[in-house]
């Protein structure tokens, strides 16, 4: 990555963890942009399948363990796990070719609902996994994407807005500001997204209260 030409982020996963940025408030060097927290986005899914499946104790995590962006994802997911009763399962996938066997796997250890850790390889691969997840009858939460792309659920940050808030950063660079002296901003928009062509497909039925709460119901 270049240390001289401005970069603008659009919509990045906890720049200050990932090392991308030294801070928030001013970032220094040539980056700055948008960011937003994966742990917060990760654990509040945990919290929405326990919505809908107040029984559920057992969650199976789908994550590429080789993605580092989890070192500060799976604590905060563990943290939000204890009040909720609920035990955590990790089921690493690197390739489109784990997942036969992460899922097989997910159904000898008898997990009722599935949560999936944002990773572009699994992003890329959406639809195949929201087909297992469904095959298999398990609930399932990931990003906005995946429950378009037939997931269960979905909670996670509004991308237009982000990607709009990035261009006034741009505005800014070119008349005259530099990069290192621009705060880094957070996403301050969130979505949830409920597909009820899949709870249909499962059985269930999504409590009145959180398709109240839900950006968009897919019918």
């Amino acid at each position: 990555m270049s240390t001289t030409i401005p970069i603008v982020m659009a919509a990045v996963g906890d720049a200050l963890g990932s090392g991308i940025v030294s801070g928030l408030a001013r970032p220094g060097g040539n980056v700055t942009g948008m960011t937003f927290f994966n742990p917060e986005l990760a654990a509040k899914r945990l919290e929405l399948l326990k919505e809908i499946l107040p029984g559920l104790t057992d969650v199976g995590l789908l994550l590429n363990r080789a993605n580092p962006i989890n070192e500060p994802i799976l604590p905060e997911m563990s943290r939000v796990a204890q009040p909720l009763k609920l035990e955590l399962h990790q089921f690493d996938v690197r390739a489109p070719a784990d997942f036969e066997g992460a899922f097989a796997a997910m159904t000898a250890q008898r997990v009722g609902a599935l949560a999936v850790i944002d990773d572009a390889m699994l992003i890329s691969n959406a639809p195949a996994v929201a087909a297992l997840a469904l095959k298999q009858r398990l609930p399932s939460c990931g990003w906005p994407d995946f429950a378009i792309a037939g997931g269960l659920m979905a909670y996670g940050v509004d991308y237009p807005d982000m990607f709009r808030r990035a261009a006034t950063f741009v505005e800014k660079i070119l008349k005259g500001a530099k990069p290192g002296d621009l705060p880094i901003e957070r996403s301050t928009k969130f979505e949830i997204i409920v597909n009820l062509k899949t709870a249909k497909a499962l059985g269930l039925t999504i409590p009145y209260n959180l398709l109240a709460r839900a950006d968009q119901v897919i019918e």
